[in-house]
């Protein structure tokens, strides 16, 4: 057995053996954005873990559920700062939350050191993929890099030859970049990774496009939240939609959709989930949601719903006896419950291995903005690291 294996399983039993009282609640600390520019990612999060809660009756197992919500401020030391109190104050039995991944990569530490597992619903950063990869990590979305994978594949196969790339220069955006030249076996001919988060006007960049030689037949872009909004109003206005198409990752969703308006029509993108997929927990949660909530959920209340069940069903397989760790940890890599996306299991790093979707931006008959599912890009995908990288087995 190597030494980090007998490490963790040391780890695992020292933690069990200090934790003799048996826990009457599960309590979970969710950290996610409420305040400032992407408080509406924040709150379509929160809002899916409500809608998690009432469909469990407010219990996992036999045990009641608190969740303590706290704002990272869309700030990585806040986020850490947040996270340390969670654990140290609030005692949380489960971490899960964050949509940024430089937020997650500072607030997983003090996570890790108090022996308490973090479940991401969103960010999913290459190190905690590789040879950073942890017994106390699970994700319930996917990998960076997953996304633009499928949309590097999915570009090629349609015969484009030519690619200018933009997107927001943070771990997040290293990392989409580096899945999509990954897939992508056409001529990258223009990249340019933009300030983040201050960045709001792309007039300069539209212009570094129009002068590229040789031409590029398509964009590819990656931003997130309130600047995808910004980006796509821009991109339209900038009469570039007209000769150019744009692909993209995490731009047109419904969190961006109603203020991107008519500007997104048309425009297509890659995912792991969408609010047309067929299958039973997924209908129940997309109606149900818009009953409860009066809009329609985007990929971020999805995972964070995925993520709430998750920690139900570990919760259930352990009988309630969350202090012993590594029974929890074995019941969370069973990934034993019924996902929006369908079946879904871990890879070795613990991020899910699933299905990639092209969607197009659609107006329906009442006018509202939505994403329908064109095709299947990719099946069964694992992220690129966990293999090679990771030594968790």
């Amino acid at each position: 057995m190597k030494a980090r294996t007998i490490a963790l399983a040391a780890a695992f039993a020292l933690t069990a053996t200090l934790s003799a009282q048996a826990a009457d609640k599960v309590k979970i600390g969710y950290v996610t954005t409420l305040s400032k520019g992407p408080a509406a990612i924040g709150k379509q999060m929160q809002d899916a873990v409500e809608l998690a809660l009432d469909h469990l009756g407010k219990k996992m197992g036999n045990l009641p559920v608190e969740v303590v919500y706290v704002d990272d401020e869309f700030d990585p030391e806040i986020g850490k700062l947040r996270s340390e109190e969670l654990v140290k104050k609030d005692k949380v039995d489960f971490v899960s939350g964050f949509i940024w991944s430089n937020v997650l990569l500072q607030a997983r530490q003090p996570v890790f050191k108090a022996n308490t597992f973090l479940i991401s619903s969103n960010a999913g950063p290459h190190e905690l993929a590789g040879k950073e990869c942890s017994p106390w990590f699970f994700s319930t979305s996917w990998q960076n890099d997953q996304m633009p994978e499928a949309m590097g594949k999915y570009m090629t196969d349609a015969g484009i030859k030519r690619v200018y790339i933009l997107s927001p220069n943070y771990p997040a955006g290293r990392d989409m970049v580096a899945g999509f030249k990954r897939t992508y076996k056409g001529e990258i001919v223009g990249e340019t990774l933009t300030p983040w988060p201050q960045h709001a006007d792309w007039s300069a960049e539209f212009a570094k496009i129009r002068a590229a030689q040789p031409k590029p037949d398509a964009i590819f872009v990656f931003y997130p939240g309130g600047a995808g909004v910004n980006f796509v109003k821009q991109y339209a206005q900038s009469g570039l939609k007209d000769t150019m198409p744009l692909y993209n990752v995490f731009t047109t969703d419904s969190t961006t959709l109603k203020a991107q308006g008519d500007a997104a029509l048309g425009l297509l993108s890659t995912m792991s989930w969408g609010p047309d997929l067929q299958n039973d927990a997924n209908k129940r949660f997309v109606a149900d949601f818009k009953k409860k909530y009066g809009y329609i959920p985007s990929f971020y209340a999805a995972q964070a719903y995925d993520s709430i069940m998750l920690i139900a069903s570990a919760v259930k397989a352990v009988n309630g006896k969350i202090e012993d760790k590594e029974a929890v940890r074995k019941a969370l890599k069973a990934s034993d419950f019924a996902s929006v996306r369908g079946q879904v299991k871990f890879n070795n790093n613990h991020f899910p291995i699933e299905n990639f979707y092209i969607q197009e931006v659609v107006k329906d008959a009442d006018g509202n903005y939505d994403t329908r599912i064109k095709g299947t890009v990719l099946l069964a995908h694992a992220d690129a690291y966990g293999a090679k990288e990771c030594k968790m087995k």
